[in-house]
Protein backbone atom coordinates (compact mmCIF):
# COMPACT_ATOMS: atom_id res chain seq x y z
CA UNK A 1 0.00 0.00 0.00
CA UNK A 2 0.92 3.63 -0.33
CA UNK A 3 -0.32 6.36 1.98
CA UNK A 4 -1.56 9.84 1.30
CA UNK A 5 -1.70 12.17 4.34
CA UNK A 6 -3.58 15.44 4.04
CA UNK A 7 -5.47 18.14 5.94
CA UNK A 8 -9.24 18.36 5.73
CA UNK A 9 -10.07 20.78 2.89
CA UNK A 10 -13.19 22.01 4.73
CA UNK A 11 -11.13 22.80 7.84
CA UNK A 12 -7.62 23.79 6.73
CA UNK A 13 -6.68 24.94 10.25
CA UNK A 14 -7.69 21.65 11.87
CA UNK A 15 -5.15 20.05 14.21
CA UNK A 16 -5.79 16.56 12.83
CA UNK A 17 -4.90 14.98 9.50
CA UNK A 18 -6.63 12.45 7.26
CA UNK A 19 -5.15 9.41 5.56
CA UNK A 20 -5.86 7.36 2.45
CA UNK A 21 -4.00 4.08 2.19
CA UNK A 22 -4.15 2.97 -1.43
CA UNK A 23 -4.06 -0.81 -1.50
CA UNK A 24 -2.11 -2.68 -4.17
CA UNK A 25 -4.63 -5.56 -4.11
CA UNK A 26 -8.43 -5.65 -4.14
CA UNK A 27 -9.70 -6.70 -0.69
CA UNK A 28 -13.40 -6.44 -1.55
CA UNK A 29 -14.07 -10.15 -0.95
CA UNK A 30 -12.55 -9.93 2.55
CA UNK A 31 -14.74 -7.01 3.67
CA UNK A 32 -17.76 -9.09 4.86
CA UNK A 33 -15.35 -11.26 6.89
CA UNK A 34 -13.67 -8.16 8.33
CA UNK A 35 -17.12 -6.79 9.18
CA UNK A 36 -17.96 -10.03 11.03
CA UNK A 37 -14.62 -10.09 12.82
CA UNK A 38 -14.40 -6.45 13.91
CA UNK A 39 -18.08 -5.46 14.01
CA UNK A 40 -18.47 -2.62 11.56
CA UNK A 41 -20.41 0.52 12.38
CA UNK A 42 -21.80 0.51 8.86
CA UNK A 43 -21.54 -1.94 5.98
CA UNK A 44 -22.22 -1.44 2.27
CA UNK A 45 -22.43 -4.36 -0.14
CA UNK A 46 -22.16 -2.51 -3.47
CA UNK A 47 -19.49 -1.25 -3.67
CA UNK A 48 -18.16 -3.20 -0.69
CA UNK A 49 -17.03 -1.14 2.29
CA UNK A 50 -17.14 -1.27 6.06
CA UNK A 51 -16.75 1.63 8.47
CA UNK A 52 -15.56 1.38 12.05
CA UNK A 53 -15.88 4.08 14.69
CA UNK A 54 -12.90 3.77 16.99
CA UNK A 55 -11.95 6.32 19.66
CA UNK A 56 -13.47 9.22 17.75
CA UNK A 57 -12.04 8.16 14.41
CA UNK A 58 -13.90 6.90 11.36
CA UNK A 59 -12.01 4.16 9.55
CA UNK A 60 -13.45 2.91 6.27
CA UNK A 61 -12.11 -0.06 4.35
CA UNK A 62 -12.98 -0.05 0.63
CA UNK A 63 -11.91 -2.61 -1.96
CA UNK A 64 -8.73 -0.76 -2.82
CA UNK A 65 -8.49 1.99 -0.22
CA UNK A 66 -8.55 2.58 3.55
CA UNK A 67 -9.69 6.02 4.72
CA UNK A 68 -9.02 7.28 8.27
CA UNK A 69 -9.93 10.65 9.78
CA UNK A 70 -8.99 12.60 12.92
CA UNK A 71 -5.38 11.44 13.11
CA UNK A 72 -2.68 13.13 15.19
CA UNK A 73 0.05 12.57 12.64
CA UNK A 74 1.55 10.31 9.98
CA UNK A 75 2.92 7.92 12.61
CA UNK A 76 -0.57 7.25 14.00
CA UNK A 77 -1.87 6.75 10.44
CA UNK A 78 0.85 4.19 9.68
CA UNK A 79 0.17 2.34 12.93
CA UNK A 80 -3.57 2.03 12.19
CA UNK A 81 -3.08 1.09 8.53
CA UNK A 82 -0.55 -1.61 9.42
CA UNK A 83 -2.95 -3.01 12.04
CA UNK A 84 -5.80 -3.08 9.51
CA UNK A 85 -3.67 -4.74 6.84
CA UNK A 86 -2.76 -7.46 9.37
CA UNK A 87 -6.46 -7.85 10.31
CA UNK A 88 -7.52 -8.08 6.65
CA UNK A 89 -4.85 -10.69 5.90
CA UNK A 90 -5.65 -12.68 9.04
CA UNK A 91 -9.40 -12.72 8.50
CA UNK A 92 -8.94 -13.73 4.85
CA UNK A 93 -6.55 -16.55 5.77
CA UNK A 94 -9.07 -17.79 8.38
CA UNK A 95 -12.24 -17.08 6.41
CA UNK A 96 -13.31 -20.73 6.59
CA UNK A 97 -13.73 -20.20 10.37
CA UNK A 98 -15.66 -16.90 10.07
CA UNK A 99 -19.29 -16.44 9.01
CA UNK A 100 -19.27 -13.33 6.78
CA UNK A 101 -21.57 -10.51 7.89
CA UNK A 102 -23.43 -8.34 5.41
CA UNK A 103 -25.06 -6.13 8.05
CA UNK A 104 -23.95 -3.38 10.38
CA UNK A 105 -23.77 -4.25 14.06
CA UNK A 106 -26.34 -2.68 16.37
CA UNK A 107 -25.24 0.56 17.97
CA UNK A 108 -25.92 1.86 21.47
CA UNK A 109 -28.68 4.46 21.70
CA UNK A 110 -27.63 7.80 23.19
CA UNK A 111 -30.99 8.18 24.95
CA UNK A 112 -30.64 4.78 26.67
CA UNK A 113 -27.19 5.77 27.93
CA UNK A 114 -28.42 9.19 29.05
CA UNK A 115 -31.28 7.60 31.03
CA UNK A 116 -28.70 5.89 33.26
CA UNK A 117 -26.35 8.86 33.70
CA UNK A 118 -26.77 11.24 36.67
CA UNK A 119 -27.85 14.10 34.35
CA UNK A 120 -26.16 16.57 36.69
CA UNK A 121 -23.81 18.06 34.09
CA UNK A 122 -21.14 18.04 36.81
CA UNK A 123 -18.25 17.98 34.28
CA UNK A 124 -16.29 15.49 36.40
CA UNK A 125 -15.88 13.38 33.23
CA UNK A 126 -14.31 16.30 31.39
CA UNK A 127 -17.34 16.94 29.17
CA UNK A 128 -19.68 19.94 29.28
CA UNK A 129 -22.88 17.92 29.67
CA UNK A 130 -24.13 14.40 30.30
CA UNK A 131 -25.60 14.47 26.77
CA UNK A 132 -22.16 15.05 25.26
CA UNK A 133 -20.78 12.24 27.45
CA UNK A 134 -23.61 9.91 26.33
CA UNK A 135 -22.88 10.68 22.66
CA UNK A 136 -19.19 9.96 23.14
CA UNK A 137 -20.01 6.76 24.99
CA UNK A 138 -22.28 5.62 22.15
CA UNK A 139 -19.34 6.17 19.78
CA UNK A 140 -16.98 4.14 21.96
CA UNK A 141 -14.85 7.14 22.96
CA UNK A 142 -15.93 7.15 26.61
CA UNK A 143 -16.68 4.21 28.90
CA UNK A 144 -18.68 3.57 32.06
CA UNK A 145 -15.53 4.10 34.12
CA UNK A 146 -15.22 7.67 32.78
CA UNK A 147 -18.25 8.95 34.74
CA UNK A 148 -17.17 9.41 38.39
CA UNK A 149 -20.66 10.64 39.41
CA UNK A 150 -22.40 7.42 38.29
CA UNK A 151 -23.88 5.48 41.22
CA UNK A 152 -23.14 1.73 41.52
CA UNK A 153 -26.63 0.60 40.50
CA UNK A 154 -26.66 2.59 37.28
CA UNK A 155 -22.98 1.77 36.64
CA UNK A 156 -23.93 -1.93 36.63
CA UNK A 157 -27.00 -1.34 34.43
CA UNK A 158 -24.98 0.79 31.99
CA UNK A 159 -22.18 -1.80 31.85
CA UNK A 160 -24.75 -4.50 31.07
CA UNK A 161 -26.37 -2.33 28.39
CA UNK A 162 -23.03 -1.51 26.73
CA UNK A 163 -21.80 -5.12 26.89
CA UNK A 164 -24.09 -6.07 24.00
CA UNK A 165 -22.22 -3.76 21.62
CA UNK A 166 -18.78 -4.36 20.16
CA UNK A 167 -16.17 -1.68 19.91
CA UNK A 168 -12.99 -2.44 17.96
Amino acid sequence: YTTEIFNNECMPGALSVQCFAHLKEDVGEAIPYLNASLGGHSFTLHPPSVTFKVQGKLITVHSRKIAINALKDEHEATKIVEWLVREINSVWENRHEVEPSFESVPRPKVIEILKLLPKSNCRECGEATCMVFASLMADGVKGVEDCPALDEGNRTKLSEYMSQFRFA
